[in-house]
């Protein structure tokens, strides 16, 4: 009903064409209000400067043929809006041009967000539009204080949907009225972003907590990863505790406030939706402590600095003694004499049945120990990303890992039965037992060995006659007791940090950690390195020492290597006793050999991805 010259009022008609001088339709005319506030926005300011890559009217409603937003078939129709903005919002788009506009597809961006989903796949036309959070007419910078967008005035856009995430947010640390506070604090597109809103249940929003919180929050982002949490999130364990977990979402309020989460009246309950035993003590664990902090963390600097300085101790002590032995190692390998074994050659047993197995025990329990631990240690790496998905994520890593500690506690628990009962047959005092010339405790002559083994490595003096035991076999041995010792007493702890909190504060959890964390590094580092040298890789032995597999060792090759031993037998007329004529069976042999090699490739593999997380994993 409304006469074509009501818009192009600019027509003549007494040309030939009356239409000749019309120019763009002016809808002011008509529509005030919104020609008002489409001039003020900035669309309409560009206009205004002749930029004929803007919207107009007609643009976005049509020309003749324009229709209610309530139409379904119209392009201003709900629906129809995204796509109506995406137009121009996308890559090659008309805004894309613009230089006050990042050059990127925001329809894309929306139709993958959680609004976007909505609208699209599921057809929800409550869903929030373009025109939702921009205005549809005063569409305004974000920098304009009246913008809808503004800074401080997005919480109160998003409330026009969210009201009651509003109420909550506004009552959190993260709002203020002053406004100098204010445009220092997140707002709603700071954590869920503007278009590419996620799912708040969705993997990908969750994996992402952490880091839009350490945006703001860098200190306490990095020292949460080093925790138990922070690595089994990195890892991709969406289900450890985040930052939104323990402080809330949109509620998070000060550690003073009587209603915060992480509050003393309320922390409890709030370790309780994990751990459902947390009692008062177990909250004193130190959630964002860090031992680099000297002053407010003392007990856990020196704890850090204790097991340091006992890691760095023990490698450069075996470390000197290794690279003085290698020289003399491959002399001595040279000047000794060609044994041509024969089938008729004599072995003597050095480790029973039992002793082997408890050591086959040990390598598997030790190696799969060392691969799940690495992977938490160094969680940051690609590696142990790739070893968390090998175990079937690190929930699959962590049975792995308690299962190998179970392993190892009962060898560890088997071999004191055996010593126990190996003390009572003697008939000797437990003194007299331990320090038993032959025994595996540290004597008097493993201080004369150590001196003479130096005189040797210099050229000073020959060869020692080691007895059964030397001394760096002796350290390996009482290493594995008091790994096993300090390493699983702090594992239980971590394991079960409830019921030991029932008796410890909390911050001992803290102190396990660091404990088992760097004893574990030792572990693995010695073993590893200093332990297979000694073992298998020196040249006497290279490329692998069997003998702890098959239990015997060619007579003349024991006499050369523990003569004092092989002397003590001799006098005491033990020596045939033990004395075996047949050695292991050459298929089960074969078979030992490859589960040895295997172990020495793996162990040398977690070595090598030590010193490479170390030397190249940090900034």
């Amino acid at each position: 009903n409304i006469p074509c010259v009501k818009c192009h009022s600019d027509v003549n008609p007494r040309l030939k064409r009356p239409c000749t001088p019309a120019g763009r339709v002016d809808c002011s005319n008509c529509h005030a209000k919104y020609s008002q506030e489409y001039y003020t926005s900035v669309h309409g300011q560009k206009y205004l400067k002749g930029n004929d890559k803007v919207p107009y009217c007609v643009d976005c409603h049509g020309d003749h043929k324009v229709k209610s937003h309530l139409d379904e078939t119209s392009p201003t129709f709900r629906s129809s809006i995204p796509q109506l903005c995406g137009n121009c919002h996308q890559e090659g788009g008309k805004a894309t041009i613009s230089d006050s506009l990042i050059n990127h597809s925001k329809l894309t961006d929306y139709s993958t967000s959680v609004h976007g989903i909505g609208l699209i796949r599921k057809g929800l036309l409550p869903s929030a539009i373009c025109t939702d959070c921009h205005n549809s007419h005063m569409i305004l910078s974000k920098d304009d204080d009246r913008s809808s967008i503004y800074h401080k005035n997005i919480p109160a856009t998003c409330s026009t949907c969210h009201r009651g995430i509003f109420t909550e947010f506004i009552k959190s640390i993260h709002f203020s009225t002053d406004e100098a506070k204010e445009a220092k604090l997140p707002t709603c597109s700071e954590c869920h972003s503007s278009h590419t809103i996620s799912p708040v249940h969705q993997d990908r929003f969750i994996y992402e907590v952490t880091e839009q919180c350490g945006e703001c929050h860098a200190d306490l982002s990095d020292t949460y990863s080093e925790t138990m949490h922070g690595k089994a999130y990195t890892l991709g364990y969406l289900r450890a505790a985040k930052c939104s977990d323990c402080h809330g979402a949109h509620d998070i309020r000060s550690v003073n406030d009587p209603d915060s989460k992480v509050g003393p009246h309320n922390v409890v309950a709030t370790c309780r939706k994990c751990h459902a035993n947390a009692n008062e003590r177990f909250t004193g664990y130190l959630t964002h402590a860090t031992h680099h902090d000297k002053v407010k963390y003392p007990i856990l600097y020196y704890t850090y600095w204790f097991m340091t300085s006992l890691l760095i101790g023990v490698f450069s002590f075996f470390g000197l003694h290794t690279l003085l032995w290698l020289p003399r190692s491959i002399r001595h390998m040279r000047s000794r004499k060609e044994h041509v074994i024969d089938d008729d050659a004599k072995y003597i047993l050095r480790f029973s049945l039992t002793q082997r197995l408890t050591h086959m025990f040990v390598i598997i329990s030790f190696i799969l120990l060392a691969l799940t631990g690495m992977m938490l240690k160094f969680s940051h790496m690609p590696w142990a990303q790739f070893m968390a998905d090998l175990f079937g994520g690190v929930a699959g890593a962590g049975w792995v890992h308690r299962f190998a500690a179970i392993i190892t506690f009962g060898y560890f628990f088997y071999h004191l039965s055996n010593i126990i009962k190996a003390k009572h047959e003697s008939g000797k005092s437990w003194f007299k037992f331990i320090f038993d010339k032959n025994s595996i405790m540290f004597t008097w002559q493993d201080i004369k060995d150590f001196g003479a083994t130096m005189k040797w490595f210099f050229g000073l003096g020959k060869r020692p006659d080691y007895g059964r035991w030397t001394y760096w076999e002796k350290f390996d041995y009482f290493a594995v007791f008091w790994g096993v010792a300090i390493i699983g007493l702090s594992g239980l702890i971590k394991w079960f940090p409830e019921f030991f909190t029932i008796f410890l504060p909390g911050w001992f959890i803290n102190v396990a950690a660091i404990i088992h964390s760097d004893e574990a590094l030792l572990a693995v580092g010695f073993i590893f390195t200093i332990h297979f040298f000694n073992t298998h890789l020196r040249p006497g032995a290279f490329p692998m020492d069997k003998v702890m597999f098959t239990g015997v060792i060619p007579l003349e090759e024991y006499k050369e290597d523990r003569p004092r031993d092989y002397q003590e037998l001799v006098e005491s007329g033990e020596l045939e006793k033990r004395i075996v004529s047949e050695k292991m069976a050459q298929d089960k042999e074969k078979v030992i050999t490859i589960f040895g090699y295997v172990a020495l490739i793996i162990g040398i593999s977690i070595i090598g991805l030590i010193l490479y997380s170390m030397l190249f994993g940090y900034n």
